[in-house]
């Protein structure tokens, strides 16, 4: 479809990525697949991003991939792009926040889950549909689901691909916040302000470090960071004279 897109737009250090696809409570299209991994390696290379977040235009998040395009995934091979898309997002080094507001389903849940964190409005629904179409769900995202909001009630999810409303999906963990819908940008912003005002030496690290994507050698390297780079010096220093601290530190380029 061509109104069928993902559109960016960078602002106070904060990336807004959009899904887009009118008509289709933003389904995912194959092409939206292919996207999304391009898109990220260009804002993960952008040293003026220090976030990203993940929304949907109108008032959904993302009903899911577009069964438009299932037979084609299914018959050429290609159900794996969206695997490969979810994980991009996830391996992205940069803290990634999901907005999301009505539909997260299918496709959109399983980019939900690969950010680092989701934020609800209050009439955000969840579900994961695979066993109302024949379909196994992928086994990274199956196992990304089990591990964010444990085994129980991943089975739930997938055995009965039931909505949940958000006062389950903050109960089992699928979700970190929810609140009015008038106040979820507000709320975005204010997070996503005071990430990208951290030490990027931390927040960076962290992650990697959580993700487990850090061997010994690399917790090591990290280390050496923060002796060579004065951020932590920079850090006590401002906490000594009550002042805002100013931290310069940024990702090293990739190669």
């Amino acid at each position: 479809m061509a109104d069928a897109e993902l559109t960016v737009a960078v602002s106070d250090q904060v990336a807004t990525v959009v899904i887009r696809n009118p008509g289709r409570r933003n389904a995912m299209t194959l092409a939206m697949w292919r996207q999304l991994p391009v898109l990220l390696d260009h804002l993960e290379a952008e040293p003026a991003v220090r976030a990203l977040v993940l929304t949907g235009a109108d008032r959904t998040f993302c009903a899911g991939a577009d069964l438009a395009d299932l037979d084609e995934q299914l018959s050429t091979g290609d159900a794996g792009i969206a695997v490969a898309a979810e994980e991009r997002l996830a391996a992205f080094a940069k803290p990634t926040v999901a907005a999301v507001r009505g539909a997260c389903v299918g496709g959109g849940c399983q980019l939900a889950v690969a950010c680092d964190l989701r934020i609800a409005a209050d009439d955000a629904r969840f579900g994961v549909p695979p066993a109302r179409l024949g379909l196994v769900y992928p086994a990274p995202t199956t196992r990304r689901l089990a591990r964010l909001v444990g085994p129980a009630a991943a089975k739930h999810l997938l055995f009965t691909s039931e909505l949940i409303d958000t006062e389950r999906a903050l109960r089992i963990g699928l979700v970190d916040e929810v609140l009015p819908g008038e106040r979820l940008d507000a709320r975005i912003d204010r997070l996503t302000a005071t990430i990208v005002e951290r030490s990027q030496l931390s927040v960076v690290a962290a992650k990697e470090i959580i993700d487990e994507r850090a061997d010994d050698a690399r917790v090591d390297w990290w280390y050496g960071q923060v002796r060579a780079s004065g951020e932590a010096r920079e850090g006590i220093t401002a906490f000594h004279e009550r002042r805002p601290p100013r931290f310069t530190w940024s990702p090293p380029p990739a190669g």
